[in-house]
């Protein structure tokens, strides 16, 4: 019984330094940190995240890669407007994603960069069957007025009004029509 106050009064004593809480969170925190580590369970909840994002990302760019160019008669996967690596997935929530594409205009003063970036935006609200917020810029550097082009494609009320006019419309189809539909 003495030798179980003794400890006690031990344990108190280190309580009383200050430091001993601060000790124990540690030795709490290491051991965590280890068995999460031994059980590999964290790396395999981001390896599953990571993998499920990249998927998502693969599903997004075989949805834009097919729009074809307003000016040629390639798809913007040929002429490198959009590439596999430019296409981000984050997750917001249960089945809700961020999708951020940057997109490269074939030249720096391209000036159907905002109708390529309304393109995207029509094809992936119409194509996409789960729930995303959608941001879409000019790869930075790549166009001498990307800024300005990044606003207009990125304001819902600017690409409504755009869709109304008949003429942007139509051209706008043309695009992101597959040639199968």
């Amino acid at each position: 019984m003495c030798e179980r106050k003794g400890a006690e009064a031990r344990a108190l004593d280190r309580f009383s330094d200050g430091d001993g809480p601060d000790r124990i969170m540690e030795l709490v925190s290491g051991l965590l940190s280890r068995v999460w580590l031994l059980t590999g369970l964290s790396d395999v909840t981001n390896d599953n995240r990571s993998k499920k994002m990249e998927e998502k990302a693969l599903e997004v760019y075989d949805v834009i890669r097919t729009i074809r160019d307003p000016e040629k008669p390639n798809t913007l996967e040929e002429l490198d407007v959009v590439t596999e690596k430019c296409v981000e997935v984050q997750e917001l929530g249960d089945d809700e994603y961020l999708i951020i594409i940057r997109f490269s205009p074939t030249v720096p003063h391209c000036s159907l960069a905002t109708l390529i970036g309304l393109c995207l935006q029509v094809k992936l609200q119409r194509c996409l069957p789960f729930k995303h917020k959608l941001e879409i810029y000019i790869t930075e550097g790549t166009h001498s007025t990307e800024e300005d082009i990044n606003k207009q494609i990125n304001d819902k009320e600017r690409v409504a009004a755009a869709m109304e006019n008949p003429n942007l419309r139509e051209i706008v189809e043309q695009c992101v029509t597959e040639p199968d539909d």
